[in-house]
């Protein structure tokens, strides 16, 4: 069972325009509180207790943000890695069979997503396990969705349920990559081709927060469904 989530806010924002030339993405205000807040909110409540984060554009400021935390950073300093290549580099520090990844620029109302995966996960039929939302769904996400699921929740490339950034991976094929640069595309495409990607579907909603409209997306969204941040 997975014991360790990756948070990736190595991004350089650059969506978000002039908001990011002086702070990072994840150390944006979303309801009061930052990015990267709303995300270990997600992993706080979760039996997940070690966390370990990638950095890499003004990313001395999320450090100082949690400096009376444990968790561990990876930095991404001399080039962004992407999502493949930067899961790759910070299982570098870490022993773990398996791992759950979130997003830094993303809000959900809802259940937590973690507990679900974690219940959900089966490492003998499955290599990756990933949360999915429907597009009604997908706040602020302009996309056709990523993924068609089957009853038994065996995934395939399709217009369909979107990715949401929240799974649970194992390690050796992120690790088995050559390249230290890539998307973790490289790896499902792999492991969809022996069906060992499945998905479950968010009973909630989800933002993208990738873009300034989606702040204002996000405290409505939140809004709506009552949440108030911590």
């Amino acid at each position: 069972m997975p014991d360790t989530a990756m948070i990736f806010a190595a991004g350089r924002g650059t969506r978000m325009g002039a908001l990011t030339q002086t702070i990072p993405k994840p150390m944006i205000p979303v309801a009061g509180k930052p990015l990267i807040d709303h995300a270990l909110a997600l992993v706080d409540d979760s039996p997940i207790r070690n966390i370990i984060i990638n950095l890499h554009h003004l990313g001395d400021q999320i450090v100082d943000h949690l400096d009376l935390r444990d968790i561990r950073f990876s930095h991404e300093d001399s080039q962004l890695l992407e999502t493949g290549g930067g899961l790759k580099k910070a299982l570098s520090s870490l022993k773990s069979e398996s791992i759950v990844t979130l997003n830094s620029d993303a809000v959900w109302t809802g259940p937590n997503p973690i507990p679900p995966l974690l219940k959900t996960w089966d490492p003998g039929r499955m290599d990756a396990l990933l949360m999915l939302v429907a597009p009604q769904n997908a706040v602020g996400h302009t996309g056709q969705g990523d993924f068609l699921m089957a009853e038994d929740g065996l995934l395939r490339r399709g217009a369909g349920l979107t990715f949401t950034g929240c799974q649970i991976i194992k390690t050796e094929p992120v690790a088995a990559v050559g390249d230290d640069v890539f998307s973790l595309n490289v790896v499902w495409d792999r492991l969809l081709a022996g069906g060992r990607v499945f998905g479950l579907e968010h009973q909630g909603r989800w933002c993208d927060v990738g873009h300034p409209e989606g702040i204002t997306l996000a405290e409505t969204m939140l809004k709506d469904a009552n949440v108030r941040p911590i």
